[in-house]
């Protein structure tokens, strides 16, 4: 661990301070303000004595130094006029006080790093005094640190429900600390929270769906930051994206019709067909997931056991669009359009027609809503991003700051 605060300043400003104490001394106990011997006092010393002084919070040549340490620069009798703290791998940002008296970095450290530490400070007659120490950080294996996964990615344009998603490798145990590291901001402007899933996932949305046309940008700074239990961020990550159009489509399982909105316009009213007694469609707001043009359906992902007499294996569905991890897609179902728009036929699933399924996909993204209603099972909040079902102040609440 690094040891308390220790001085910087040159060895050859060390012995001038030394210097400068023995004359005033002297001058003391001759009480004539002269040196012995009827000389005058050394003005070389009194000007060291008034030089600038520059500490740090950390020693130099240390070792181990925990990569969530906040370096901190102090000057006086003066004001730090550059502070440069960096390793090969870049240089570490900081923020010096609006009087020029402290400086303190700002981020985490690279783990098993040599940093050099570079300060110069002015008196008030503007002489320079430079300060240079080094330090190395803790080496940290990968089971150590924890890596951050966003969602959406970099560039992509989403639906008006898409929520931030972001997934850590390793458990978080100290959330707070890492969702005070964590931001989301928006143009235009839109109230949000953070809500976290599990110690591994947290996710952010607005309190109502995204304006169309909003510009995203989440940063998630969590690099050096104490996960808890010896474990720390692993790296920054800044993530941009773009809301697109305010698809919404609204499944009805009683009448079987789905009415599929482009920012408020009806565009098409679909027939379709959910699920049937004992898979029952959950009613609820869902959000698409994931889009496949074709994807291999197999019902034993579901709990459905080969033999079964509900048993399935389609190989080819064409225009998969994934709304729970459970397994609820909405996809083309050639082999039930004589009940689409007349019963419910599924596993759960949402069955449309070919055409129907591929003009939907053509359109969709990420992101976009699907709202349910007519059944009495309920979308439970944790099937895949489910967050539009739980209330705003309970999301609220889901903060590890609230």
């Amino acid at each position: 661990m690094p040891s308390p605060s220790t001085h910087l300043r040159p060895r050859a400003l060390r012995a001038a301070a030394v210097l400068a104490a023995v004359a005033l001394v002297a001058a003391g106990c001759d009480g004539s303000g002269l040196v012995p011997g009827g000389g005058p006092a050394d003005e070389t010393t009194a000007a060291a004595a008034s030089e600038a002084v520059v500490t740090a919070n950390v020693d130099d040549d240390a070792t181990g130094v925990s990569v969530d340490k906040v370096v901190k620069v102090k000057a006086e009798k003066g004001t730090l006029s550059s502070v440069v703290l960096k390793s090969k791998d870049g240089r570490v940002g900081g923020e010096l006080r609006a009087d020029g008296t402290r400086w303190v970095s700002a981020g985490g450290l690279e783990p098993g790093a040599r940093y050099r530490l570079r300060a110069v400070a002015e008196n008030a007659d503007g002489k320079r005094v430079e300060s240079i120490s080094t330090f190395t950080t803790q080496a940290l294996s990968l089971d150590q640190q924890t890596y951050p996964s966003v969602a959406p990615l970099q560039g992509e344009t989403v639906g008006v429900g898409m929520p931030v998603v972001v997934t850590f490798d390793l458990p978080v145990t100290d959330q707070a600390a890492f969702e005070k590291h964590m931001t989301v901001t928006s143009t235009p402007a839109q109230a949000g929270s953070w809500h976290w899933i599990s110690s591994s996932e947290a996710h952010w949305r607005p309190e109502a769906y995204w304006q169309a046309g909003t510009k995203v940008s989440v940063d998630v700074a969590v690099n050096g930051v104490s996960a808890g239990g010896g474990i720390y961020g692993q790296e920054d990550r800044t993530v941009d994206f773009e809301v697109g159009a305010a698809h919404i489509y609204r499944v009805n399982a009683k009448t079987h019709q789905m009415k599929v909105f482009e920012n408020g316009k009806l565009l098409r009213t679909i027939p379709v067909t959910t699920g049937k007694p004992g898979f029952t469609t959950r009613s609820g707001v869902k959000v698409i997931m994931e889009k496949y043009e074709q994807k291999r359906m197999n019902s034993e992902t579901v709990g459905i056991s080969r033999g079964s007499a509900e048993a399935y294996d389609i190989d080819n569905v064409k225009w998969a669009m994934r709304l729970t991890s459970s397994g609820e897609f909405v996809h083309a179902a050639p082999w039930s359009v004589g009940s689409q728009g007349h019963a419910n036929v599924s596993h759960g699933c949402t069955g449309l027609s070919t055409d129907n399924a591929g003009w939907l996909y053509a359109m969709s993204r990420r992101g976009d809503v699907v709202e349910y209603v007519g059944t009495d099972r309920p979308m439970e909040p944790g099937n895949g991003w489910g967050d539009w079902n739980v209330p705003w102040g309970e999301y609220v609440a889901g903060s590890a700051l609230s």
